[in-house]
C-alpha cells in the first residue's frame, strides 16, 4: 500500500487514505498502535465487522500487521462524512432526509438481523460514498458486540451527546434498542 493522506484520528488509532500498490484500488486504513490498545475491543471489532456485507456499511476488506501497528483495510467513502454534508448543507429537506435515513435504517436493521449491535451510531461514523447519488456508508465498529458472541452489554460506551439513556444506567441494557 501507498500512503496519500491522512483521513482523521480517533480514541484508537489513525485512519489514513491508502492505494492499493498491485491494484490501484483507494482503500482507507485503521492504523491502531501495538501493544496494549490491541485488547478484546479490537478482536471484537474485527470478528464483528468482517461478517457484515451490505451497501450501508463499510466493506472490510483485510487486517494487516506492521512491526508497529495493526491495520484494518476498509473501503473507502470519498463522499466523507454526514456530518459535514448537513455542515454544508445547512438543512436538508425532508426527502434529502428521508433519503439518507432510510439507507442508515436498512444498514442497522442489517445489523441487528446479524445480531451485532454498533453502539456507537453517530454522525461522524457515516459516511458517504463518492457517487453522485450518495450512498450512506456507516463505519466504526469499535464498540460493537455480537449477541451470539459476547456478554451482555452493562459498560458506558459511545459518544456522549450520543448515549442512550438506558447505556448511562450501568446495568444490563439490550443493545438492539440502543442502537435504535
Amino acid at each position: 500500500y501507498e500512503a496519500l493522506k491522512e483521513l482523521g484520528t480517533g480514541n484508537f488509532g489513525v485512519a489514513r487514505l491508502v492505494r492499493d500498490k498491485r491494484t490501484k484500488e483507494l482503500v482507507a486504513v485503521k492504523y491502531i498502535e501495538r501493544g496494549k490498545k490491541i485488547d478484546e475491543n479490537v478482536q471484537r471489532e474485527i470478528i464483528n465487522h468482517r461478517s457484515l456485507r451490505h451497501p450501508n456499511i463499510i466493506r472490510f476488506k483485510e487486517v494487516c500487521v506492521t512491526p508497529t501497528h495493526l491495520a484494518i483495510v476498509m473501503e473507502y467513502a470519498a463522499g466523507g462524512e454526514l456530518f459535514e454534508r448537513i455542515c454544508t448543507a445547512g438543512r436538508f429537506s425532508e426527502d434529502e432526509a428521508r433519503y439518507f435515513f432510510q439507507q442508515l435504517l436498512s444498514g442497522v436493521s442489517y445489523c441487528h438481523s446479524m445480531e451485532i449491535c454498533h453502539r456507537d451510531l453517530k454522525l461522524e461514523n457515516t459516511l458517504l460514498d463518492g457517487s453522485p447519488t450518495p450512498r450512506v456508508k456507516i463505519c466504526d465498529f469499535g464498540y460493537s458486540k455480537s449477541a451470539l458472541l459476547h456478554s451482555k452489554p452493562k459498560s458506558t460506551v459511545g459518544t456522549p451527546a450520543y448515549i442512550a439513556p438506558e447505556v448511562l444506567s450501568r446495568k444490563e441494557y439490550d443493545v438492539m434498542h440502543s442502537d435504535a
